[in-house]
């Protein structure tokens, strides 16, 4: 007679370890992968200082599901020309390999390079002003990162470069144009090139430079903590704009693009250099919402009236009362103000916005 032997039962914790474990290589599996696709830079290959001489960059990172590109933007960083920076992530609540990509990158450069926070999930604008106006933050300037996008090697180098020609007790603020890539980062194209001085005349009405651009002094980042991170503007950088001209502020535009702007489906907003994007702006105007986002900024903007130049404080007045008219009033009360847009398309938009009570 035969003799069989059964296996004995696996026991049930047994069972349930090794279903997690599988759970947990799976999860982990796409990492490994993007990990040989996409190596980290090492900084000490880059022989970077930290020659207390050189002015610190704060790097005020949000991120929220950013698993895909967020390697390319950190190495970007990393491979900067000017060398003494550190970068402030703020997650979201991310549920994808976003904090493992954040992790790995700490534990090789560092926690003085790296910090990894929990943001107020309510946002990227939220994200990003929470950030701004963190007190143990301490830096000689601050820029703003987004997760997705890739920076030109000297994109922080020319932002200091200008940001130190203005005296300490000015706020200042540096933005610039950008290219355009595809999801494999690949050039598409460039954002509009603005020629006309920023000014808050302009601030009101339109927010030209991206906050994936921005770089800003100390004296700016005191009116955003004196502003508060519960202000209503509508985004990080066109407060920024608002704020800084607002209250007396410089402002730079620089034509050169510092930043490679990644276009895929996720992005909030995206450039509206193509005509596509410029009739989806343009819809937004008919339904509103433009309008929306104007009544927004100027309750913001209340909470800042003591800060302002009175200059300023007029132009706020001005603007106020010529969206209070009707129609034709209300484009005559924009030109007296002096509120104007970059480009003479813009400004056609602007004066039918204010012809049909949408601005």
């Amino acid at each position: 007679m035969a003799v069989t032997t059964e296996k004995a039962p696996e026991p049930s914790q047994a069972r349930s370890n090794r279903a997690r474990r599988s759970t947990v290589d799976q999860l982990l599996a796409p990492w490994e992968e993007f990990r040989r696709v996409i190596p980290l830079v090492s900084l000490k290959s880059l022989r970077l200082g930290t020659n207390p001489a050189v002015p610190k960059v704060a790097v005020l990172m949000c991120t929220m599901q950013g698993q895909h590109f967020l390697a390319e933007q950190l190495n970007s960083i990393a491979t900067q020309t000017h060398p003494r920076w550190a970068i402030w992530a703020s997650d979201d609540g991310s549920d994808d390999h976003t904090h493992a990509i954040l992790e790995y990158y700490q534990s090789h450069w560092g926690e003085d390079r790296i910090s990894i926070h929990a943001g107020p999930a309510e946002g990227s604008t939220a994200n990003f002003l929470s950030l701004s106006c963190r007190a143990d933050i301490d830096a000689d300037f601050f820029a703003y990162a987004d997760q997705d996008d890739v920076w030109e090697a000297d994109k922080l180098e020319r932002a200091v470069n200008w940001l130190k020609t203005v005296p300490d007790d000015v706020p200042a603020l540096y933005g610039s144009r950008t290219l355009l890539v595809d999801a494999r980062n690949q050039h598409i194209g460039y954002s509009p090139l603005f020629e006309r001085e920023p000014d808050f005349r302009n601030a009101l009405v339109q927010s030209i430079a991206g906050g994936n651009t921005m770089v800003f002094n100390r004296a700016a980042r005191d009116l955003l903590r004196r502003a508060g991170e519960n202000v209503e503007a509508v985004t990080h950088d066109w407060w920024a704009y608002m704020l800084v001209t607002g209250c007396g502020g410089q402002v730079h535009y620089d034509p050169y693009p510092t930043v490679r702007y990644r276009q895929h489906g996720a992005n909030q907003f995206g450039s509206n250099a193509d005509p596509v994007a410029q009739l989806r702006r343009a819809k937004l105007l008919l339904q509103g919402r433009f309008r929306d986002w104007v009544d927004r900024n100027l309750r913001a903007l209340e909470r800042v009236r003591p800060l302002m130049t009175a200059d300023n404080q007029r132009v706020l007045d001005e603007f106020i009362g010529a969206r209070r008219r009707h129609a034709l009033g209300r484009w005559l009360g924009l030109r007296k103000a002096g509120i104007f847009r970059q480009t003479a398309l813009g400004n056609l938009g602007l004066a039918v916005a204010a012809l049909i009570n949408r601005l």
